[in-house]
């Protein structure tokens, strides 16, 4: 199994040496890969249920963008991949999107993995006057536009939502046939469109493990269903609160995600510190990857 490890892009540990010393220390401990997460404003009235329960971000907690934090963090690391966990596409403009992650791909050496959900805050998009009505419709047009960026020469395309007459787009992104799509969400649109779409679903740790293998065999299922080859798919889990503890503890709590069929595994760290942090990736390394 494969580990990455969500970056501190939130909060008041988002800085310029921060960041630096903590991507090149997952990178050094043997990581994987690194992660963002993106939320453009944060309303000060939420109506809607964040998925985890409580939203945890007040509106006054700096949140640095996630492509332009990911720009930065490939020019401090060499191999460690690059992800978004997850960018809410239907808020942002898709061919805009495409090249900044295409951009990306290419100064980064081809580690970008583009993870991509619906989003579920109404207010934030009616902040950036983006229709939150049809978002998941509204996606599956942005994904074809930005795959078509990304692989054709003449990336035409008419939709219901978005309209794309034939343009150059270059330079297309260093990995062929493009960067590895990954879908989050677990409503039944989310899984058709992981099952269409993605090379990965990116379900969250809240989802018992016998819940996200249930889910991924309907995207498997769907996958077929738009003749693709289900047995290519990957499933990626995302398990903010589940890495901290004894090293015996957590590899007890992580191995029944192995046994669902998890291939690469998300995990947070939330010390106030930097030192706190490096000393729990430390331990993680150390104490749990390689065991699960």
């Amino acid at each position: 199994m494969e580990f990455g490890v969500h970056l501190p892009h939130v909060g008041p540990l988002g800085n310029r040496e921060t960041l630096t010393a903590f991507a090149r220390k997952a990178e050094e401990l043997g990581f994987h890969s690194l992660w963002v997460s993106d939320h453009v404003v944060i309303p000060r009235q939420i109506s809607g249920e964040y998925p985890g329960g409580r939203f945890p971000v007040p509106p006054e907690m700096p949140f640095l963008e996630p492509i332009s934090t990911l720009l930065f963090v490939s020019a401090v690391t060499e191999r460690i991949r690059l992800g978004t966990s997850i960018l809410v596409l239907p808020m942002r403009h898709p061919v805009i999107t495409a090249k900044e992650l295409a951009t990306l791909d290419v100064l980064s050496g081809g580690r970008l993995i583009f993870g991509a959900g619906t989003g579920w805050m109404s207010e934030e998009f009616e902040a950036l006057n983006v229709p939150f009505r049809n978002h998941g419709p509204r996606m599956d047009d942005y994904l074809e536009v930005v795959r078509r960026c990304w692989t054709e020469e003449h990336p035409a395309f008419e939709g219901r939502f978005y309209k794309l007459p034939d343009v150059g787009f270059a330079p297309k992104p260093s990995q062929k046939p493009h960067p590895p799509i990954w879908v989050g969400g677990s409503a039944e649109g989310a899984l058709r469109r992981a099952g269409r779409f993605a090379d990965a679903w990116h379900a969250t740790g809240m989802q018992t493990p016998e819940v996200i293998a249930e889910r991924f065999a309907k995207v498997k299922s769907y996958a077929k269903e738009y003749g693709r080859d289900a047995e290519k798919l990957s499933l990626s889990v995302r398990v903010d609160g589940l890495a901290r503890g004894e090293a015996g503890e957590v590899v007890e709590r992580l191995r029944p995600y192995g046994e669902a069929g998890v291939s690469h595994m998300l995990v947070a760290f939330f010390a106030a510190t930097l030192e706190g942090m490096v000393g729990e990736m430390e331990g993680f390394a150390s104490g749990v990857m390689g065991r699960v």
